[in-house]
This record gives structure tokens, C-alpha cells and sequence, in this order.
């Protein structure tokens, strides 16, 4: 069936083709449909897309303040690049004049007023702990329709993992209060885009969103563009913050530019797609691919040879030109039209929905220099703002030198956020072992910490225990006592905290069958759910016992300057026992010459046996202070004495 699509799907390209010929020159649709004044860069690209309206060799506008910098055609008759310079221009409806050989259209393009100055958009950062969900497997809303007109053939069917299950964003409004009851600040969302691939029988499906197939809309199986701008603004109103997860290394096999590239090096690897694949080619799959072979190009999902001194060039192409899948074809960052395309988008977005940050997937796969010069474009006109970028390799050498001002680098990335993939892997390793005294346990973050001297910020380095494409923390299992010691470390170090949506209702499940299975539903959040999580008489006594924990943890951390300006001093693990210390000096409010010092003890029990911390080995730290609450249960400790700790107990004592 999937080689027929293909096939179907190659014959209706070249039958759009043979009929843009017969076809005077027309404009069927313009990205993005509309832009704004006074943007720090003057110069806007209008990618015009219609049969032969490469055709057009003169774009004229009496607009005040705006010119015409360039028209581009490239190999493509149907596309047309239209360059302007709106420096001057103030908001209002232009008309563009467009004429060729036989040919005169006039189409009005629209500059519109910002909402406020780049400077004044506020990204996240250290004070914010980021909440990741997936729209597809979140919450429905009550008015969800399908099957959405227009869109390929899709099912949603909740009893199987790897098809799409009905979530969407009014769902996730419906629930904005739980988000704020929890304690978070802000929330990542997985790709909203379109992802129009069919669902296949043996359970293809791109609910997971990052298989792009436009990327100046939302997927309307989860809303419309209106709905996700008019969510953020929801979200804001509740002091809540929104991330949007963007994909520039590849886009979906079913986008326009697949069947009809707009030039021969849009793509990594084209020939691929130009050539006949009528040759028995899975798109899907890539199943068949043996007969070609010398075209097809898979990366090898080795992220090293892009820094490493000694790559060879094999290795390094395998890296950034190979497609991670046949399905989702490599887009070429070197093409100037193209990069300026998805500078533009991601702008777009800032702008129209009002977006806190980004979240950049696959980031080490593009490459290098095209993603820099979007990240210095973004710094100049947005200097507030923050973007992660996904850096999957759990070496912290490799992770500092994609920092924004590495030293570690030949090239400055500007990237303000990386992603913490070595606290990761220590931690994952560290949950099924008793700390000794060496390597192991708690040893091992101990061991990842010390390496922060190569970041050049670590408040700027983004930490978690669990996402999408991991195993869900807990695994098979229920070890309540270990969450809790990871979440205690997670929210009290020197990082941006993230989380995975029903972490705090001790939600399971491994990778093992599919990766549905740590993308499950949040009970609740679908008709016909026995269970109700989002309210605390729905929620069971275990998963309410933890909610409850880690809610107290997450209100505590707001506003906290210890956690999140405060320095961080870490202790060898001792007998098993691994303390972190954050403090501040903050100016007492009715004394401004009179510093009062926040002090927190992160204390936990690296084994599965009692243990003792011996209070004098901390003292440059505790000082003169006799007593501490702990913030997770409001106990007092008395710190003149030695602490006895239970088996994997955590304390955050404060003082």
C-alpha cells in the first residue's frame, strides 16, 4: 500500500508539472502571508508558489518605505523569491505588481504592527521549570472533530500506541489551572505543525509531530493557528510560559517541496527524490531501499564527528546530510533561500503567537553555520528570548562547546541553551546502584557536575530525567523513593529544569515495544476515561502523595534566589550521603546595608540502607546555624548534630 501512495504520489508530480505548463502564471499562496514593520532586519523573502510564476521577471510596488530588493527564480517554474526592504514602511495593505512576457498580476501583501518591541520579549531561563507534553496524548476538548477535510487518511485509535489518539490544544486550555496548581512555569509543547502523512496498517503515524509538512500552520487535528495563538495567550494570563518545538533539520515527506522542489539542492541527498522511486521504495520504512542504494543516504545518528578534530569527511556527511529516516527528508541549511526561509518562520511565530522560547530538535544534525546566523539573527532582534537546542550526546565536553561563547569552539553557535543529556545518562545509571565510594550512585553526578567549568553559563543548561524518546524514569516500575531523590536533585541544581508531563502522577512504561509506550494518555483527559488525575479526589493515594511532594517542591522553588541566582557547592558523596549547597546574599528589606544569607542543603541518601550525614564535614556551609526545615515535609532538623537518614531518603533543608 506504501509503495503505491509513493507511487500515486510521484505521478501526480509529475502530472502538477506537466499541467504548470499549460498554465499561465498564478499565485496560489505566498509565505508567509503576512509580516511586520519595523523589524531590526529590513529585508523580508516572499516565497510566491503557483504554476509558472517563476515566469515573472519584474515585482514593482508604490508602497511608501518599501522596495524591491530582488526576484529570485530558481529550478522550479512554480516558486518565486521575492526580496523586500520594508525599513521605512509603516503597517498597512501594499500592492504588488507583478509582470512578465505575457503576464500582469497585481496581489496585496500586509504589514502589520507588532504587539511590542523585540527587547520586550522575555524567554525562559533558570527560573522557569519547563513542562513537556505531547498535544496528540494530552487532553481532548469537548468539540474534537474528525476526520479533519483535507487531510490525508488518518485513524485515531487510543488502543494502539502508535497511532494518533485525539489530543489537542483546546483539551490542554481546558486544563491550564492543573499547570498552575502543580507549580510549573512553563510549558513545552512537542511539534504543533501539520503532519500530513497517511496513517499506514501496520501503525505508521506521525502524531508525535516532527515530520513537518507546513510550516506556517497548525495541525488542525489539534486547531487552528487562532486557537494555538489565542492557548498562548491563556497561557500568559496565568503567568504561564509557552515553548514551541521547531524541526529545521528535516521536514515531512508529504510537504510541497518533496513533490516539486523549489531548487535541486533544497535537500540533502535529492537525487533521491527526483529520480523515479517506482523501484519498490518504502517511504516509510525505507524497506527496498538496497536498490538504491547509491542514492538514498541515512545518517548514521552519530552527532560526534561534528566536533570532533579528526572527523573524517564520510563520517561527517553520514552526520549532516544522511535523513534520519526515508520519511523525512534532510533540508539543505546551506541553501541561502532556504535558511532565510526558516529564519523568517521562526520570527513568524515570535510575532504572531506571542511565543516564550524555542525548542530546537535534531540540532547538531544541520548545519553549523546556517543555525549560527539564525541564532545571531534571533539575539539581534529578540536579546531577552532563549532557545534549547537538542544536543544528544552525554559527554559534557560536547555539550559546552554548542554554548553560546564556547571556547571549546572554533565557531560561536550563539546558542543560549543546551540540553543536559550527561545529568541524563549519570542519573539513569545512578537509580539502580548504591553509591560507594568511588564511581558509583550518586558518584556519578557528582563526577558530571565537576565538568560545569566548561559551560560558559550554567544557569543556562537545560536538565531532566525523562522525555519523549527516553524511557519513562520509574521504567516497569514504582520506586517512588528514587523519583523523589532525582526530582530533588533536578530542582535545586544549577539548571533549567524540565519535566515530563505525568511524572507527577508516577506515570511509567519503556521503549522496549514502541515509543508509544511512554507517550501514554494522561487519565483524564479523553471522554470515557475511567480516571481523572487532573483532580485530586481522581487521582489514586500513591499518585496523590506524589503530586502532591512535588507540587510543594515546585511553589517553593518560585522566586527562590538560592536555586536560581545562588552559588552551588557540591560534596563528594560521604558513606553514601551526596549534599549540594546553594546559597545567597540578598539585602534585608528593612536594612538595605545589611545582607541576610539564603542558605539550601539538597540531602540525599545515595543507598538502599540507612545512613548517617555527618553534620561537621558540611560546616563551611551550615556555619553558625543550629536549625533547618525541610521544605518537602516541614519538619525542623537540628544541625548540631549528626542527621540519620532512612533508606533513599531526601531532604531540601533550608536555613
Amino acid at each position: 500500500m506504501k509503495q503505491l501512495f509513493l507511487s500515486l504520489l510521484l505521478l501526480m508530480s509529475a502530472t502538477t508539472l506537466c499541467a504548470a505548463k499549460a498554465k499561465k502564471p498564478a499565485i496560489d499562496r505566498i509565505e508567509p502571508a503576512f509580516w511586520y514593520a519595523g523589524m531590526k532586519n529590513p529585508q523580508v523573502q516572499l516565497m510566491l508558489c503557483g504554476p509558472n510564476i517563476a515566469q515573472v521577471n519584474s515585482v514593482t510596488t508604490d508602497y511608501p518605505g518599501v522596495r524591491v530588493d530582488s526576484v529570485v527564480a530558481l529550478d522550479s517554474p512554480n516558486y518565486l523569491f521575492v526580496y523586500l526592504n520594508v525599513r521605512e514602511a509603516q503597517p498597512g495593505t501594499m500592492t504588488l505588481t507583478l509582470t512578465g512576457t505575457k503576464t500582469k498580476i497585481t496581489k496585496t501583501y500586509e504589514l502589520r504592527e507588532r504587539e511590542m518591541k523585540g527587547e520586550e520579549r522575555r524567554g525562559f531561563d533558570i527560573s522557569d521549570v519547563l513542562y513537556l507534553l505531547m498535544p496528540d496524548r494530552f487532553a481532548q476538548g469537548m468539540d474534537h472533530s474528525k476526520p479533519i477535510a483535507g487531510m490525508n487518511a488518518y485513524k485515531e485509535d487510543r488502543s494502539k500506541p502508535s497511532l494518533r489518539h485525539g489530543g489537542d490544544m483546546e483539551g490542554i486550555r481546558q486544563h491550564l489551572d492543573y499547570f498552575t496548581e502543580l507549580g510549573v512555569t512553563a510549558l513545552w509543547f512537542t511539534p504543533v505543525l501539520e503532519n500530513n502523512a497517511p496513517d499506514t496498517d501496520n501503525g505508521f503515524s506521525t502524531y508525535h509531530g516532527y515530520a513537518c509538512t507546513d510550516y506556517y500552520r497548525v495541525d488542525p487535528r489539534f486547531g487552528s493557528n487562532e486557537q494555538y495563538r489565542q492557548l498562548i495567550s491563556d497561557c500568559h494570563k496565568r503567568g504561564l510560559k509557552v515553548v514551541m518545538d521547531m524541526i529545521f533539520n528535516h521536514c515531512g515527506f508529504e510537504h510541497p517541496w518533496v513533490g516539486d522542489m523549489p531548487s535541486k539542492d533544497w535537500f540533502n541527498t535529492p537525487e533521491w527524490l527526483s529520480e523515479d522511486n517506482g523501484s519498490g521504495v518504502d517511504p516509510m520504512t525505507g524497506l527496498g531501499q538496497e536498490k538504491k542504494e547509491s542514492k538514498y543516504l541515512q545518517t548514521s545518528y552519530k552527532l560526534t564527528p561534528v566536533l570532533d578534530p579528526y572527523a573524517s569527511d564520510v563520517d561527517l556527511k553520514e552526520t549532516t546530510e544522511g535523513w534520519f529516516v526515508p520519511s523525512m527528508p534532510d533540508l539543505n541549511q546551506r541553501n541561502p533561500h532556504l535558511m532565510r526561509y526558516l529564519i523568517q518562520n521562526s520570527k513568524w511565530w515570535i510575532e504572531y503567537a506571542g511565543i516564550d522560547g524555542i525548542r530546537m530538535d535534531t540540532y547538531p544534525y544541520a548545519f553549523r553555520e546556517p543555525m549560527a546566523e539564525w541564532m545571531r539573527e534571533l539575539q539581534d532582534e529578540y536579546p531577552n528570548f532563549n532557545t534549547v537546542g537538542e544536543t544528544w550526546v552525554t559527554e559534557p565536553a560536547y555539550t559546552a562547546a554548542w554554548q553560546k561563547d564556547s571556547q571549546l569552539s572554533t565557531l560561536n553557535s550563539q546558542l543560549k541553551t543546551v540540553m543536559d543529556f550527561s545529568f541524563f545518562d549519570k542519573l539513569s545509571q545512578a537509580k539502580g546502584e548504591d553509591t560507594d565510594g568511588w564511581w558509583k550512585g550518586m558518584n556519578r553526578l557528582y563526577n558530571s557536575f565537576v565538568y560545569d567549568y566548561l559551560y560558559p553559563n550554567p544557569s543556562s543548561v537545560l536538565a531532566f530525567i525523562e522525555n519523549h524518546d527516553t524511557d519513562r524514569f520509574l521504567g516497569a516500575g514504582r520506586d517512588s523513593l528514587m523519583l523523589k531523590q532525582a526530582l530533588a536533585l533536578l530542582l535545586t541544581v544549577r539548571r533549567i529544569p524540565q519535566l515530563y508531563y505525568g511524572t507527577e502522577i508516577m506515570m511509567n512504561g519503556t521503549k522496549e515495544v514502541t515509543d508509544g509506550n511512554v507517550r501514554q494518555d494522561f487519565p483524564g483527559g479523553f471522554p470515557g476515561d475511567t480516571q481523572n488525575a487532573f483532580t485530586r479526589e481522581g487521582r489514586t493515594k500513591t499518585q496523590q502523595q506524589m503530586f502532591g511532594w512535588l507540587s510543594r517542591l515546585l511553589h517553593w522553588r518560585q522566586g527562590n534566589k538560592a536555586v536560581t541566582q545562588g552559588t552551588m557547592k557540591q560534596f563528594i558523596p560521604y558513606n553514601g550521603v551526596y549534599v549540594i549547597a546553594r546559597q545567597y546574599e540578598d539585602r534585608a528589606l528593612d536594612a538595605p546595608n545589611h545582607f541576610v544569607q539564603q542558605n539550601v542543603l539538597t540531602v540525599l541518601n545515595g543507598t538502599n540502607a540507612e545512613a548517617t550525614m555527618a553534620v561537621s564535614r558540611y560546616a563551611e556551609v551550615i556555619g553558625s546555624a543550629t536549625r533547618a526545615k525541610d521544605i518537602l515535609t516541614g519538619r525542623y532538623y537540628d544541625l548540631s548534630k549528626d542527621l540519620q537518614l532512612k533508606p533513599r531518603q531526601s531532604l531540601v533543608l533550608e536555613f
